[in-house]
């Protein structure tokens, strides 16, 4: 039930950051983002890597 939830305000969420974009506008956001979290992560496992050092 919870993961159902959070499909579904995700999927809210999506909508409205979406809004009235095209699919190929919309598209250049979420790879954007993706990037970022993807950024934020390695610099977190190096930062924690180099704190235990």
């Amino acid at each position: 039930m919870a993961s159902i939830r959070f499909e579904e305000k995700l999927w809210q969420a999506a909508d409205k950051l979406r809004g009235s974009m095209d699919a190929s506008e919309y598209k250049s956001v979420v790879l954007g983002l993706i990037f970022l979290k993807y950024v934020s992560d390695a610099f977190e496992e190096k930062n924690a890597e180099l704190i235990q050092v």
